[in-house]
């Protein structure tokens, strides 16, 4: 297995001459050159840029440190990049490839979408197909499923932020508003936040609510809009808009088919309590069948992607202690934190690579894994619906790191599957990196 830059706090970082990285044609860290700009926010501006070693075509969220990054900033960034960080490897949410930094700008580098956003396709459309409507909003269910299944609330789904690959299939980006599940208590979100239009009515209570049943109301208001070309809600006002949500004010045209409204009247129920959840919704026979068709080839992307490492970033990349040793006040180590999420865990050992490999390949055939080799040189062990990725990096001559991921099935692996690892692997540890130790 070949070694990567060790990411030890040690590491010397390589500052380049080349430009700090902020407008079209720069290049950033001798990695990547900007081309056109693709959008702007308040705080950021997404580019178009290429990736200088393999060509490969990228989208690179800029944020400048100096003019955007306060307080409350830092906690928008570390929540976006944490909740992209842990849904890596799904086919229906854009992936997050690397997070650079200098003294003066972040650089979030993500999977490009080339097909623009469904704001704009349906806006030139009017209207979807049923069947077209089916189809993207069973990927977007899908993907929002996988959010919930890994502590993940987007609170901010709408079209514009749901962008199309160059194939036509679906991705959810823009997670800037996420929450994760340790950043609350007792599973309720205080925040109100997201667009009025496609937001559930209860987030602007101070009672606390459920950010996967908000997520829910947002799939209908989306899907209904897909099928009618209007939204379902849609005032100035927003407490005429409030008022209508309750009242479920709102009516379908003529050609929305009685089991699609069916199911957007479930979801658009205003109480979170009855209303209709992803996973409750995943498990009816109309959607089930809807999903037939668009199954096997998301799977196949799924089961493809899911230990795909991109070449771009197995040279000189720039790893979570370098750009914690970079930002200079805006501290990025809580996303390479395991003992947030539970999804890593970290450990040195003196025995070589050989050796290593062989542990944890005899360790995952032990615990009934399939044992594979990714196109980026680790270990795969995959078992059900969980998925582990094994990378080994070097740290000297003498000293390696093994960085153990879970890529799929966060919840079905807990801490029991965690302690028999750390059982099994203890003749060869140094010392554990999951606990602060």
């Amino acid at each position: 297995m070949a070694a990567a830059t060790p990411p030890s706090s040690a590491s010397k970082i390589r500052r380049t001459s080349s430009a700090d990285g902020g407008g079209s044609g720069s290049i950033i860290l001798g990695k990547y050159q900007l081309s056109h700009l693709l959008g702007r926010g308040s705080f950021a501006k997404v580019y178009h840029a290429r990736c200088l070693n393999d060509g490969t075509d990228v989208a690179i969220k800029v944020m400048n440190k100096n003019t955007t990054v306060n307080a409350s900033l830092e906690r928008v960034i570390i929540g976006e990049v944490s909740a992209m960080h842990r849904l890596n490897h799904h086919p229906n949410i854009i992936k997050l490839h690397e997070v650079m930094a200098t003294k003066t700008k972040i650089y979030l580098v993500m999977e490009l979408a080339p097909g623009g956003d469904l704001f704009s396709k349906l806006s030139r459309r009017g209207k979807f197909s049923y069947s077209t409507a089916r189809f993207y909003f069973h990927q977007l269910v899908s993907a929002l499923h996988f959010c919930h299944q890994n502590g993940v609330a987007h609170r901010d789904i709408k079209p514009q932020n749901i962008l199309l690959d160059k194939e036509g299939q679906l991705k959810v980006s823009d997670f800037g508003l996420a929450a994760l599940s340790e950043q609350f208590s007792n599973s309720l979100l205080q925040t109100a936040c997201g667009t009025p239009a496609y937001a559930a009515p209860e987030i602007v209570y101070r009672k606390g609510y459920d950010g996967a049943k908000a997520d829910a109301w947002s799939c209908g208001v989306i899907f209904f809009s897909f099928l009618a070309g209007k939204l379902p809600f849609d005032d100035s006002s927003l407490t005429k808009l409030h008022l209508a949500k309750h009242r479920r004010e709102f009516q379908f045209p003529d050609c929305v088919q009685k089991p699609a409204r069916s199911i957007i009247n479930r979801l658009l129920d205003p109480n979170p309590t009855t209303r209709l959840s992803i996973e409750e919704l995943m498990e009816l026979p109309w959607f089930k069948k809807s999903a037939k068709k668009g199954e096997e080839s998301n799977q196949k992307q799924f089961s493809q992607g899911i230990f795909e490492i991109k070449d771009c970033k197995k040279e000189g990349r720039m790893n979570a202690f370098d750009i914690i040793s970079m930002s200079a006040g805006l501290d990025l180590s809580v996303l390479f934190e395991a003992r947030l999420n539970k999804k890593e865990m970290r450990f040195t050992t003196t025995a070589q690579v050989g050796s290593i490999e062989e542990k944890v390949m005899k360790i995952g055939k032990k615990e009934g894994y399939r044992v594979e080799r990714t196109k980026g040189g680790g270990i795969g062990l995959v078992k059900g619906r969980v998925a582990l990725l094994v990378e080994i990096w070097e740290v000297t001559v003498e000293l390696w790191l093994v960085e153990i991921k879970v890529v799929n099935g966060g919840v079905e692996f807990d801490e029991s599957h965690w302690e028999v690892l750390k059982e099994a692997l203890k003749d060869i540890v140094v010392s554990w990196y999951d606990d602060g130790s």
